[in-house]
């Protein structure tokens, strides 16, 4: 190889590392900007995101962070997903290292206690914040709301049908019915929280959910 075709590969690799670098600190920039949206909205719903107040609080460019959405209801929509993930990693994901049955709906239930009661977002959970925000608002954003609590419940469902199936819940049990108490019982103590800063209704809930799942 001669020096004007090393030369050339050189010049190749600076450019493709510098196409790295900054595809690298675009994805850093986009998950910075996710991570503070799913905050605001936990506490003050979707519609309070706007890419201007998202570019002010975080020092970036209003430019750079409309180039990432294009529009208020990308960004609600990315930030949906970015809050489904971390949802999932705090929650979903550490249950499938306890056996499956009655002790991973326990875990389940628990992690989701864990989650909001120790602010993993601000204002509780966040599916709880924007499925009262969207409830009755059609379009593609309530529509991956509905599509994350959909998943959720199945999550739950298919915990309930395990145990039924190892004999740890009586046979007939119905996933739906079970799923929905155990799921109101979570939420209802993640509002109780948020209106009296008490961590009481935690431990109560924790209770009930036992309680329920020994029937």
């Amino acid at each position: 190889m001669n020096g004007t075709e090393t030369g050339r590969d050189e010049a190749a690799g600076e450019s493709g590392a510098a196409r790295d670098g900054r595809v690298e600190r675009g994805n850093q920039t986009r998950r910075l900007v996710m991570r503070r949206a799913a905050d605001i909205a936990s506490v003050e719903g979707l519609d309070g995101l706007t890419i201007g107040r998202l570019a002010t609080e975080l020092s970036l460019s209003k430019s750079g962070v409309f180039a990432l959405f294009g529009s208020k209801e990308e960004l609600q929509l990315a930030t949906v997903r970015a809050a489904r993930r971390i949802f999932l990693d705090h929650v979903a994901f550490p249950a499938l290292d306890v056996p499956g049955g009655r002790e991973r709906l326990l875990a389940l239930c628990r992690n989701w206690l864990a989650y909001s009661r120790e602010r993993v977002f601000p204002g509780g959970c966040f599916f709880f914040a924007v499925a009262a925000e969207f409830d009755s608002r059609p379009g593609p954003v309530r529509d991956a709301i509905v599509a994350a609590r959909l998943e959720w419940v199945a999550y739950i469902e298919d915990g309930v049908r395990a145990a039924t199936e190892a004999g740890e819940l009586p046979a007939g049990t119905d996933p739906g019915q079970v799923a929905f108490e155990l799921i109101a019982l979570m939420e209802g103590a993640n509002g109780e929280s948020l209106l009296s800063a008490s961590p009481l209704a935690y431990e109560r809930a924790e209770r009930a959910i036992a309680r329920v799942l020994s029937a």
